[in-house]
């Protein structure tokens, strides 16, 4: 097994880690090894922002709309 040093931590972090830690009845190490292999361990979703915001209002939720009919694009100004 590796291990590795965590130079500069705030001790406002090393406070939430100990009372966590405390609360979940484990040592701060353990804590940080859990917290760290839960974060390093996630696999990237294959979900994009497109596909989710399909899946929340794609043809299933949306709305059907008529469309008016194209009229003719109208004159541009003139600046005569």
């Amino acid at each position: 097994m590796a291990s590795i040093t965590i130079r500069n931590l705030d001790d406002e972090v090393k406070t939430h880690l100990r009372v966590r830690a405390a609360s979940n009845g484990r040592s701060m190490e353990e804590e940080a090894r859990l917290i760290l292999r839960d974060a390093v361990g996630r696999k990237p979703s294959s979900r994009n922002l497109a596909s989710i915001i399909r899946s929340h209002f794609g043809p299933t939720d949306g709305v059907d709309l008529e469309l008016p009919p194209r009229e003719p694009a109208r004159e541009p100004p003139s600046w005569e």
